[in-house]
């Protein structure tokens, strides 16, 4: 069995990111949706709602499992019995920085790191974005998987 896992913080699981796990359905026979928990990182959304969300989203899709972890993600990765990271880019520089996790996380357990590049329709859907639209009670929906609500 072919199993990723998706790593991120996911605060909040956009469009883009749906699209990434849906697209790399293709690819693996499973993949573990891993919601990181940082300790120093303030997030928007707690824990529990960041999973509930992305629960909505895959309701219906028993290859995707979404569990949350405050590990390094490689940990995670061998917890899950996991042979493939699966990443998302945007950008040149997404690359650069998923590149040189990667490059790490291969000399570490020796696991491969597979890039999809996003969607042009979504690429310029960030985490980050979709917050200040929320903080500015904008309505963020259709940046949103189907079937996820706030």
């Amino acid at each position: 069995m072919k199993r990723a896992i998706f790593p991120g913080t996911f605060d909040p699981f956009t469009i883009g990111h749906y699209d990434i796990v849906l697209r790399g359905l293709d690819l693996f026979d499973e993949i573990v949706i891993g919601v990181g928990i940082n300790q120093t990182k303030k997030t928007f959304f707690t824990i529990e709602k960041r999973l509930e969300m992305i629960r909505q989203a895959f309701a219906n899709e028993p290859r995707v499992k979404i569990k949350s972890y405050d590990d390094l993600t490689v940990n995670f990765a061998k917890q899950e019995e996991a042979s493939f990271i699966l990443r998302g880019v945007r950008s040149v520089s997404d690359f650069e920085y998923e590149r040189t996790i990667a490059d790490a996380n291969r000399q570490l357990i020796g696991i491969e790191t597979v890039i999809l590049n996003t969607n042009p329709a979504y690429s310029f859907i960030s985490s980050t974005v979709v917050r200040d639209l929320l903080f500015y009670n904008k309505d963020i929906t259709q940046f949103l998987p189907p079937n996820v609500t706030l």
